[in-house]
């Protein structure tokens, strides 16, 4: 029994199409009793009773048919954004804030009110999955004809209600190129890509040398779960001996992943590092920049999936 009375009219809206939808998909009846009757779009209820004065009832029977789509969304529109609007939602991203060059940003608003950024950019150089799917190019063509959407985020009080889905598929044909690809890790759990027209070509396996240095972290007795966390990483790191600092900086040394030595390279011209640079680096790194190289690990061991749009 629910009774969202007391909630604010548009979370009231969100829980109300999400309950229906997973009520729906698990085959659970839901008994809602409210005093309002702004639900009846986002429920869309089978059975609908409305209580009068005194023993004036009236109830309606309809088909059992599950709201496709959230009554708030119908209010949204996208529209060309820039840098500011990412900005504004940035601290609600799970990666660094930082982007490249934007190739084109758009934005999802709801009146006066920033619901959702996508951001697009110029194609890395390379990256797992492309060479599956695209002909042979020069860096030139690859700029030319390939957008990667590089960031997505929708503001928390909208989520949920396939804003992210929405923002893909009504910016895939303004991107101005022929091919646009997407690595995520959440495309993985969630196929809202797939959803807007996207699609999956291949899951990433883990690299093996990752692994290895995970396990060395295991048995110093990292939790692989809390590798994000900067805090942790400080209290853990100052928790081990001289002696276990040294072994993980030797594992770290046995690791020469390019995005690792990414981070230490000094100059724009080698920009994935030389391995004598790295290996100098962690030889004298502190905790506070052994902690930043565990972060990037944490981050390469989210395995991803790469998917592609091509324009009709």
């Amino acid at each position: 029994v629910v009774s969202p009375a007391l909630l604010d009219r548009d979370t009231a809206k969100i829980i109300a199409f999400n309950l229906q939808k997973i009520a729906r998909q698990q085959g659970k009846a839901v008994i809602a009793a409210t005093t309002h009757s702004d639900l009846q779009e986002d429920l869309n209820p089978s059975i609908l009773i409305r209580k009068r004065f005194g023993k004036e009832i009236q109830i309606d029977y309809r088909s059992n048919i599950p709201a496709t789509e959230c009554s708030l969304t119908k209010e949204m529109k996208v529209e060309p954004g820039a840098k500011e609007d990412w900005k504004k939602l940035s601290a609600f991203h799970y990666r660094g804030h930082g982007i490249s060059v934007p190739r084109k940003i758009f934005r999802m608003i709801r009146g006066d009110e920033l619901c959702g950024v996508i951001v697009y950019t110029y194609p890395p150089p390379a990256c797992f999955g492309r060479r599956l799917v695209l002909p042979k190019m020069t860096m030139a063509e690859i700029n030319k004809n390939l957008s990667t959407i590089n960031r997505i985020v929708i503001h928390p009080k909208y989520r949920t209600i396939g804003l992210g889905e929405k923002l893909i598929r009504e910016t895939l044909p303004l991107t101005g190129t022929t091919y646009v690809e997407l690595i995520s890790v959440m495309a993985k759990i969630s196929p809202f890509a797939e959803k807007a027209g996207m699609q999956k070509v291949i899951e990433q396996k883990s690299v093996e040398s990752n692994k290895k240095l995970n396990q060395t972290l295991q048995q110093l007795g990292f939790n692989l779960q809390l590798m994000a966390s900067q805090r942790y990483l400080e209290s853990k790191l100052d928790s081990l001996t001289d002696e276990q600092i040294e072994e993980l900086k030797a594992a770290f040394i046995a690791n020469k992943h390019p995005r690792l030595k990414k981070e230490v390279a000094s100059s724009r011209h080698n920009p994935y590092g030389k391995t004598s640079d790295y290996i100098a680096y962690i030889q004298t790194a502190d905790n506070l920049k052994l902690g930043k190289m565990i972060k990037i690990l944490a981050m390469l061991s989210q395995t991803k999936a790469y998917l592609l749009w091509k324009k009709e």
